[in-house]
């Protein structure tokens, strides 16, 4: 990364808060070497910025190791702003234009305890509406938005879920470990899943995952209809469209392309 110009206060917080982004999405304490490569700057322009962002409670030093990590003041700030971010509200427009876009109903999701949770949902155009009703809660390893819990979300709701036991709710429905695995690796890789005939017979949804500010899983946005509509392998129009939502949701509220972990 090129060294940012210093020549104004202005910069000056500018190049603090860079430093403080850069150690906030770090899985281990970094240090100040590894800080000043990164910029491409010297190591003492590099320590007085954390020193400052140590002393007002940002980041915080190990004694041991020497190297900073973020501070409870930042966690704090961090737990205020998800609370105070809507998420329902954040894709409600997001969600009416991919409707209007698709026709198909579209559906918010979110993980709850025993499987993952319907918080929202825009009625699809057709005469004959298809959709699932906001508050259904629905299985993880039977429905696309479940998959991209699976995949996306914390370890422990695949392990949870194959707990639970993997039920049959359709003959199509995935009832081994094995399997089921291997489809969660296609979705990591393709970005999106669906679950055609697999919760109930002659239904299909496109799920993509809503990444929040710290690069983790907050929820899912889909599009559901009949397999009719939404095939084994939906449409690259679809698969665009709703990609885009799912980006778009993520952006609103926070993400930053490059950061999506999985959950530990």
């Amino acid at each position: 990364m090129s060294e940012p110009t210093e020549t104004t206060g202005v910069q000056a917080v500018l190049f603090a808060l860079q430093i403080l982004e850069h150690v906030a999405i770090q899985r281990e304490p970094i240090g100040v070497t590894m800080l000043a490569e990164y910029f491409g700057t010297n190591k003492s322009r590099i320590h007085r910025h954390l020193k400052t962002l140590s002393q007002a409670g940002y980041i915080v030093q190990d004694e041991v190791s020497e190297r900073y990590r973020v501070g409870a003041r930042l966690i704090a700030l961090g737990h205020s702003m998800v609370d105070s971010v809507d998420i329902v509200r954040e894709a409600a427009s997001v969600m009416r234009k991919l409707r209007n876009t698709l026709n198909h109903s579209v559906v918010l999701s979110m993980v709850d305890r025993g499987g993952i949770r319907v918080v929202s949902v825009e009625s699809g155009t057709s005469p004959v509406e298809i959709t699932v009703k906001a508050g259904s809660l629905m299985d993880c390893h039977s429905t696309a938005q479940g998959k991209i819990a699976l995949t996306f979300g914390a370890p422990s709701v695949l392990s949870q879920a194959v707990a639970h036991g993997l039920q049959a709710r359709t003959p199509q429905t995935i009832t081994d470990v094995g399997q089921l695995e291997r489809e969660l690796q296609t979705i990591r890789q393709q970005g999106w899943a669906v679950a055609p005939n697999q919760a109930v017979t002659g239904l299909n949804a496109l799920a993509v995952p809503i990444f929040d500010a710290s690069g983790r899983l907050a929820a899912s946005v889909a599009i559901v209809d009949s397999v009719q509509f939404i095939g084994d392998v939906p449409s690259q129009q679809q698969i665009d469209a709703v990609v885009h939502a799912g980006e778009v949701i993520s952006r609103s509220i926070g993400f930053k392309a490059g950061r999506a972990m999985r959950q530990a």
